[in-house]
């Protein structure tokens, strides 16, 4: 029996969104602004390298004729491999360019509604919600309170926030509530605790997520994010494409994130781990382990949250390189009727204006060594992903999209 294997490269968007003028994002393009800046070697964008950008696996299963589909360009240093996959774009339909969105429609399911969002002023919480959240949670107050980058407020608020006991709130673009706090000054599990007790309020206000940010040092030059983060999320409204296949007895294997993005639901093996290569190691163990008819389903969350928002398309630019060099690993390990899909959930693009995510179509390459090489075209929902997975593995069709194969 068939697996499948789900890699999404957090925010690397394709461009071309013809909806992203209503977003802002009318021209964005995460790939092709990378790709350029790498080989304009261009100085007035910070963490540049200089180089053609080279992703020659990921352009042989047709990278770059998706980035030429999506906006009638081909990116410098792509476009020369020979194609050996099918490759094609997806156009998001959800109302949202966060997580969640990006990852529920992939998964079979639109978000059918507008997220909340935290004003960008200071402070971001008003003053009735956080007087309910420290009744409730039993603590004085906190830190923060603000829009702000998570290695921002840790630098700015850490040494604060180990003198005095209270947690750092913040929040950004995105539909969520962020709480930084000590590992083992503050406490891992009473973070989570803190993080629970404050989504009780949030998921009213159709915040998408409540993120645990625990981190580690003595002061500001040692503070460190730990892999520990962890994400309350509203539960999906519909079954996603995990719900299904666990419910028809198969292995489902959430690495990173993925388990927190859907709320726990449809997962039976729950793998965290933090950073890009760390994250490709437990996928390839996730291989050697998954049964027959098993789903793999991993988020390189370092796409996003290292280089996308901190607007480094250097850093952006190697990871993908190093992404790309371990590639082969992947492929190599696959059985012949295994199918590999490699996608995003939205863009960012690391030389746009501000931090926040990018409206873009994203890129769908499938390989497997039974299926024919060529192009699956534009795809009006991410949901047809999720649809050529349930299709591979024998799954019932869900609602809301239609197979690629």
């Amino acid at each position: 029996m068939p697996r499948a294997i789900l890699c999404v490269l957090d925010s690397f968007g394709i461009g071309g969104a013809p909806d992203a003028a209503d977003f802002g994002d009318e021209g964005a393009d995460t790939l092709g602004h990378i790709a350029q800046a790498c080989a304009q070697g261009r100085g007035d964008v910070a963490g540049i390298r200089t180089g053609l950008l080279y992703l020659p696996n990921l352009d042989g299963l047709g990278l770059g004729a998706a980035a030429e589909l999506s906006t009638g360009r081909v990116p410098p240093g792509l476009g020369n491999i020979p194609l050996g996959g099918r490759w094609g774009v997806g156009r998001e339909v959800s109302i949202g360019k966060d997580t969640p969105s990006g990852h529920w429609e992939i998964a079979g399911v639109p978000v059918p509604f507008a997220w909340g969002y935290f004003p960008d002023k200071d402070p971001a919480f008003s003053q009735d919600l956080l007087d309910r959240i420290y009744a409730a949670a039993g603590i004085t107050g906190s830190l923060g309170n603000t829009h702000a980058s998570g290695t921002q407020v840790i630098e700015d608020f850490g040494e604060e926030s180990l003198r005095t006991g209270k947690p750092i709130f913040y929040t950004s673009v995105d539909s969520v509530f962020q709480i930084a706090a000590h590992e083992t000054h503050f406490g891992l599990e009473r973070l989570y605790e803190l993080c629970q007790t404050v989504f009780r309020f949030t998921a009213p206000m159709k915040i998408g997520r409540v993120i645990a940010r625990p981190f580690l040092g003595e002061d500001a030059a040692s503070f460190k994010r730990t892999g520990n983060r962890r994400d309350f999320a509203i539960d999906p409204p519909e079954e996603t494409l995990l719900d299904r296949a666990k419910a028809a007895g198969r292995q489902v294997y959430a690495i990173g994130k993925v388990s927190d993005i859907y709320a726990g639901r449809g997962v039976t093996h729950k793998i965290k781990a933090a950073g890009n290569m760390v994250l490709f190691d437990r996928t390839l163990e996730a291989l050697d382990m998954a049964a027959d008819g098993a789903l793999i389903f991993t988020n390189f969350v370092d796409f996003d949250t290292e280089f996308g928002h901190r607007r480094d398309p250097g850093g952006y630019a190697d990871a993908l390189e190093q992404f790309d060099r371990r590639l082969p690993e992947l492929i190599a390990r696959l059985r012949d009727d295994d199918l590999l899909v490699i996608t995003a959930d939205h863009g960012n693009d690391p030389t746009w204006k501000g931090t926040d995510h990018t409206r873009e179509q994203v890129p769908i390459l499938l390989f497997s060594r039974r299926l024919p090489k060529g192009s699956i075209g534009l795809r009006p929902v991410l949901s047809d992903i999720g649809e050529t997975i349930a299709h591979w593995l024998g799954l019932a069709p869900g609602k809301h999209g239609t197979s690629a194969l």
